[in-house]
């Protein structure tokens, strides 16, 4: 990916969103273009107008951690945002002597999945930075049949939210849904910027899909930690999740998801409804039918 460009837009994005009021800029006047001005972005961080032009062309070689926390502060980036411009800073200065990072590897080591099936109470699964689904337990996998018996998929989260037209009706907040599936791609990529599977995958996206196109081109991006999450389940119906979301340290790039429900809520009992459904043979029940 082209980082110049990455630097560029990024900062054009979160200086456009920007009114001279939120920043408490008093006479700021008529303007022709929304935003702050690049010379109100420098004033604010501390710096030089030229200085800040030349980072917004998309040149921060040499730019410090602390300018970089002085200019996210200026742009009132939140964390997730503020770690996406360290992350592009240190695309645009690689350190010849770091060792480089230990790729993840392709296949889940026994032992994580033996505890991915130890959580029976709860669809839980494993996912790469490009939204591959790499490991599943059985509820998890029961959750997600929609997702993973579309062939053209390919087990692929994002995939299954932007190109198949099942994924509206399977997530029915459908466009809160795309929203983070686009930032989690767009954090990723910041992070792993010669990743060509990733790269790859983006490409295809925003040449097969406008939603997701226009999602990308608005540099949003986010931390995937813990929310809640809606799905229409074919079988079961209507379930309200809170999920937590946990990094792999000896899988890079990997996280692993546990959905939850209230308990005594109709989503805890149709989760119940749908395990017991996983467990039975499809041919039981269509003789039961």
């Amino acid at each position: 990916m082209d980082n110049q460009a990455e630097v560029r837009d990024f900062l054009r994005t979160r200086r456009d969103r920007i009114t001279p009021e939120q920043a408490g800029i008093v006479g700021g006047g008529r303007r022709r273009l929304p935003g702050l001005r690049r010379e109100e972005v420098a004033m604010l961080a501390g710096m030089s107008s030229d200085y800040y032009a030349k980072m917004e062309r998309g040149n921060l070689a040499g730019v410090s951690p602390e300018i970089l926390d002085a200019l996210a502060r200026a742009l009132r980036l939140d964390d997730a945002e503020t770690e996406h411009l360290h992350d592009l800073a240190r695309a645009a200065n690689p350190s010849p002597g770091r060792r480089r990072s230990r790729p993840a590897p392709s296949t889940i080591r026994p032992s994580l999945q033996r505890l991915l099936d130890a959580i029976t109470g709860a669809p839980a699964w494993v996912v790469n930075q490009r939204a591959d689904i790499i490991a599943l337990n059985p509820l998890g996998r029961a959750l997600l049949a929609p997702l993973l018996d579309d062939p053209d998929t390919h087990d692929n989260t994002a995939r299954f939210i932007f190109l198949s037209p099942a994924a509206r009706t399977f997530y029915p907040q459908w466009e809160r849904a795309a929203d983070a599936a686009a930032a989690n791609l767009r954090t990723a990529a910041g992070r792993n910027p010669r990743d060509t599977h990733l790269t790859d995958l983006i490409g295809e996206l925003v040449t097969r899909s406008n939603a997701f196109s226009s999602r990308w081109s608005a540099h949003d991006v986010r931390l995937h930690t813990t929310g809640t999450k809606h799905i229409h389940h074919p079988d079961v119906g209507d379930l309200e999740f809170t999920y937590e979301a946990m990094n792999l340290p000896d899988h890079p790039g990997w996280t692993m998801f546990a959905y939850t429900s209230a308990a005594d809520s109709p989503t805890e009992e149709r989760i119940r409804l749908l395990g017991s459904l996983a467990s039975t043979p499809s041919e039981t029940r269509a003789s039961a039918d």
